[in-house]
């Protein structure tokens, strides 16, 4: 009598199951992504001052007679 009531009700245990599964998949791809920001963030700020001077002579925003100065500085 309670199937016939519920239509069926081994149906709400898979979607709960399934629902439970997609969370979990979910929390790990958020977890993954957010330690992979965090990997990019902690290597870019690691940087030496005479490499990030090193970038700037290279893209051409300082000269080469402002590099030697600050390089001498540094």
């Amino acid at each position: 009598m309670m199937n016939g009531m519920f239509g069926g009700g081994m149906w709400f245990g898979w979607i709960f199951w399934i629902i439970i599964l997609v969370i979990i998949i979910w929390a790990v791809v958020q977890f993954t992504n957010r330690n992979q920001q965090n990997n990019r963030l902690n290597s870019n700020s690691e940087e030496t001052p005479l490499e990030i001077l090193k970038k700037r002579y290279a893209k051409g925003e300082i000269s080469k007679e402002e590099y030697e100065e600050i390089k001498k500085n540094l």
